[in-house]
């Protein structure tokens, strides 16, 4: 299942793709500068969603184990 961070940096990266496209179709550099800012910041914003799900799982795998004993 995706987390808040996941689902929006997803978002993001892909708001940003777009915006980066438009601002190359119109020539504008800072559109498409401001595109992959966007997808940067979506990115990272994704990865940490990454890690937050790493670390549920991982507290869960303990939980399970600790209450299987």
């Amino acid at each position: 299942m995706l987390n808040k961070n996941q689902v929006q940096g997803t978002v993001k990266d892909l708001t940003g793709q777009v915006q980066e496209q438009v601002g190359k179709l119109v020539g504008n550099k800072e559109q498409e500068a401001k595109g992959l800012h966007k997808q940067v910041s979506g990115k990272a914003e994704k990865r940490l969603g990454d890690v937050k799900e790493v670390v549920k799982d991982a507290k869960d795998a303990v939980k399970d184990a600790v209450h299987t004993r």
